[in-house]
């Protein structure tokens, strides 16, 4: 194990979920983006974390060991499971763009299918006939005009949409581990999806999914795509939360109308209401989708540069209080603390480092951060 594959790996172990199951503290990868940019790479992270996590107010972190790392990378290679960090040729361009953008995927299957652009298609676990025939015509279609297909590998709406695009390339996001599919009788599904296609996961083998993994993933299902079709979709589902997290990403977000009467499509009407692009057809959404392909990826957050990478300087301890007086439950814009606080954005960073490695922290999407 070696390069950026295997200190990521470790810092994941870290500031993921814990890969190795003993650490004491869980940001995610906004907080791990936030190290790496700080102090120019993995390495010099995992070295600042314990005093990190103690000026913030908690105790040093168990930091998996190499061997540890390893015996998870040499399990995965038995299932045929490649790890591919951020940065790392193979990972996938948009999800790169995204402000949570998983540290390290784990993936399995025909690999190309993640370079080809896609389009998520999701929707309801009881879906109507109806509904499944729609989502058949649109995947089928959109699969023919050469996109890949991203769906979740659930019940219903993404069942359909994964089985009419098996012979192009479909993406299946996986919310436990690759060894860990949920539901399970989509096993032989998954292994259909993976001559063509591929299955995308953050979480480490043995992950078994929880409830609150699945609205994570789908932040993975709309990153992966041009744009998100939600097809038939109750008032509160997580097809909604889904169309939402494409929303803050800058992807289109697509709507099948459906009659007022079936409350499956109560979700999908009031999409459009709010401004989503209805759709009747697979033109429909090609139309939208064609000129942003053209257009060239830029990322979110630029990488340090070599003067950006000096040593850090202990804040004063009134500098310190001073900027964590400013936060609060309520959410606020780190540029607004850099200027309420008088400080310089590497000290303002620090801080919220510290405080969020000691669980105090929360960060959301946009550059807001709030206090615990």
């Amino acid at each position: 194990m070696s390069g950026i594959t295997g200190l990521t790996h470790k810092l994941r172990g870290l500031v993921g979920r814990a890969v190795c199951g003993v650490c004491a503290i869980i940001p995610g990868p906004r907080t791990f983006r936030a190290l790496v940019n700080h102090f120019g790479g993995a390495r010099a992270a995992l070295e600042a974390l314990p005093s990190l996590a103690r000026r913030g107010g908690a105790a040093a972190p168990r930091i998996c060991s190499r061997d540890e790392a390893e015996r998870e990378i040499d399990a995965a290679r038995e299932l045929d499971v490649a790890l591919i960090a951020i940065g790392e040729a193979g990972y996938p361009q948009r999800l790169q763009m995204i402000d949570d953008a998983p540290p390290l995927i784990a993936v399995r299957g025909h690999l190309p299918a993640l370079a080809m652009p896609a389009v998520a298609v999701v929707g309801s676990r009881n879906a109507s006939a109806a509904g499944m025939k729609l989502t058949q015509i649109f995947a089928r279609g959109l699969s023919e005009a050469g996109f890949a297909i991203v769906s979740g590998l659930a019940r219903g709406i993404d069942a359909a949409a994964h089985r009419a695009s098996l012979a192009n390339g479909t993406i299946a996001v996986l919310a436990g581990g690759q060894d860990r599919i949920y539901p399970p009788e989509h096993g032989d599904l998954l292994d259909e999806i993976l001559s063509a296609g591929v299955a995308v996961t953050e979480m480490p083998l043995g992950w078994e999914p929880r409830a609150r993994d699945f609205p994570r993933r789908n932040r993975l299902i709309s990153g992966l795509a041009l744009g998100v079709v939600i097809v038939e979709a109750a008032k509160r589902s997580g097809s909604l939360i889904t169309a939402r997290l494409a929303l803050e990403q800058g992807r289109e977000v697509f709507a099948v109308p459906g009659s007022p009467l079936d409350p499956r499509a109560e979700g999908t009407n009031s999409l459009i209401k709010q401004g989503a692009t209805p759709v009747t057809e697979t033109a429909d959404i090609v139309a939208v989708l064609e000129p942003i392909m053209g257009m060239a990826l830029t990322a979110r957050e630029p990488e340090p540069t070599d003067r950006d990478r000096v040593a850090d300087v202990d804040p004063a301890a009134d500098e310190r209080a001073r900027i964590i007086a400013l936060l609060s439950p309520a959410p606020v814009q780190v540029d607004d603390l850099v200027r309420l606080a008088n400080s310089s954005p590497r000290v303002v960073r620090l801080v919220l480092l510290e405080l969020e490695l000691a669980g105090r922290l929360e960060r959301h999407g946009g550059g807001l951060v709030s206090l615990l």
